[in-house]
């Protein structure tokens, strides 16, 4: 995203904030490529055997975004990082979901179907990621929120710096150590 466009995202933000019912409007067509790309980005680890598709995650944060009414923007940065959390908290509840119909309740169930097997398996992964990170954020909550920022919203460590206002080296060395802890738990 150019200096420009983020530059006017920004300021829409701040018009949001102030009241400003048609910069919401305004602001849509602009973020909308970048929330692509996150969602893109989010969607690539997962298996591809899902009926999930880019769109679907884009309009399901935008959906949340409006819903929970988040008006206190401060800047494109946060605003990012809230609606990646949402694209994150979607695909968990898309999991839940997945595992409980695979589950079938109290049916034996028995599949020839390899793509079935895999989704089940990315299900149980995004499950065990997810999980893996609220034990992060119980024992460092900022170490939860720099997995949040970089993977989940893709910000590079100076954009997490700024998200979070602390310096660009202690992102690094946080993301470093969130890394080998997640790796520890659930190889990531």
């Amino acid at each position: 995203m150019t200096h420009n466009l983020q530059t006017q995202v920004t300021q829409l933000l701040q018009q949001i904030n102030k009241g400003d019912d048609t910069a919401f409007t305004e602001l849509v067509p602009v973020i909308y490529k970048e929330l692509r790309q996150i969602a893109s980005r989010l969607l690539k680890n997962e298996s591809g055997m899902h009926t999930l598709q880019t769109t679907d995650l884009v309009h399901e944060a935008y959906l949340r975004l409006v819903e929970e009414a988040y008006f206190s923007w401060e800047n494109r940065v946060q605003f990012f990082a809230i609606a990646a959390r949402a694209m994150r908290q979607f695909l968990i509840a898309y999991a839940k979901k997945q595992k409980a119909l695979k589950r079938g309740g109290a049916q034996i169930n028995i599949t020839l179907d390899e793509n079935a097997a895999v989704v089940e398996q990315k299900s149980m992964q995004v499950l065990a990621l997810d999980e893996a990170l609220s034990q992060l954020e119980k024992y460092d909550e900022r170490l939860g929120r720099i997995v949040e920022l970089r993977y989940f919203a893709g910000l590079t460590i100076e954009e997490t710096s700024k998200a979070m206002d602390i310096s660009p080296a202690t992102v690094k060395r946080d993301w470093i150590t969130a890394k080998a802890w997640l790796a520890s738990e659930i190889g990531f």
